[in-house]
């Protein structure tokens, strides 16, 4: 009786998790800024492509920049937050990877947006990143999707949120699917977002282990690529600079497509956490139908992204609207 009591109490309380979230991004949509900021597509893609013209990196750093984001603490901006201790969100060892490009991106946008008397303040630093990762995906052959707003401005920023609120890339499919399905996404939307990994890069210390230190039976990870395996240690030699940039999509790193998918068909997905959606049979035929059809994937994807954007997010009168997307009001 006393663990039935337990279980309805851990049922309500899931309920009301899940009810809270549903209201705020029910109170997301496209035409949030109709009457205060009707340009505000606009302005940001200007500001993102001129960013873009700048530096390709501006692509593959704002999106990641969105995702970890999200995955802490919601789509609220807080990653964006800077702290004069360096005990941000930033500044955690597992976000160190991301990329000023990305950064500099939503503080340009944010700039353009503000430069219009009428916009000024009134868009919040969450939704110019949503924008923004909406343009980059565009530029790059992605899909070109509605996005929703209304999303206000997280005030908090630590260190220690970041804990185990990332994937790594040694995960397996069982721990990438209860991380994912604890934001409300499924597997099908965890797949389409690793796609994600058709741009961009990562570094050499991210993937040694699977070319020199795989396991006690074998060094080299067997579900790699021989011919891939080579390629990657010419670029990462043992003792390398940790720092050498490797790309993620060996084929087409700088066009958003479905390659990432036939490159798993293959064995050369750069990651554990990669290639597992391939060797896995309960991931594989997802795999198997993104590879075969790109319209499909960016599909699945755009679909997947509007559900990212969801994420915890704050509506109403939560939050704020950052003037300055560095610091709290």
């Amino acid at each position: 009786m006393e663990n039935q009591k337990k279980s309805s109490i851990l049922l309500f309380v899931l309920f009301l998790i899940l009810s809270v979230s549903s209201i705020a991004f029910g109170q997301l949509k496209t035409d949030f800024y109709k009457n205060t900021c009707p340009n505000v597509e606009s302005l940001v893609r200007s500001a993102v492509r001129l960013k873009f013209q700048q530096t390709f990196v501006t692509a593959p750093a704002t999106l990641r920049l969105f995702f970890h984001d999200c995955f802490v603490r919601g789509c609220d901006a807080s990653m964006l937050l800077a702290s004069p201790n360096g005990k941000a969100e930033k500044d955690h060892p597992d976000n160190l990877s991301l990329a000023g490009d990305g950064f500099d991106t939503v503080v340009k946008a944010k700039a353009a947006v503000d430069s219009d008397p009428k916009c000024r303040n009134k868009v919040s630093c969450a939704d110019i990143l949503a924008l923004a990762t909406r343009e980059v995906v565009a530029m790059t052959g992605g899909p070109f999707y509605p996005v929703e707003l209304g999303r206000r401005d997280g005030k908090i920023s630590t260190l220690t949120s970041v804990q185990h609120q990332l994937p790594g890339e040694g995960f397996n499919l069982d721990q990438l699917n209860t991380m994912f399905a604890r934001r409300g996404l499924s597997q099908t939307d965890m797949i389409a977002l690793s796609g994600a990994h058709t741009l961009g890069f990562s570094h050499c210390n991210r993937v040694s282990k699977r070319l020199y230190n795989f396991s006690p039976k074998s060094s080299i990870d067997p579900t790699l690529n021989k011919a891939y395996v080579a390629q990657l240690k010419q670029m990462c030699p043992l003792r390398v600079d940790p720092r050498i940039a490797i790309n993620m999509d060996p084929t087409t790193p700088n066009t958003f497509d479905n390659a990432y998918y036939k490159n798993l068909q293959q064995g050369k997905g750069l990651f554990v956490s990669d290639q597992i959606l391939f060797t896995d049979s309960r991931s594989r035929n997802t795999v198997n139908f993104f590879a075969s059809n790109n319209d499909a994937f960016k599909q699945a994807f755009a679909t997947a992204m509007t559900n990212l954007g969801r994420v915890g997010v704050l509506t109403g009168n939560q939050g704020e609207i950052r003037f300055d997307c560095t610091r709290p009001n």
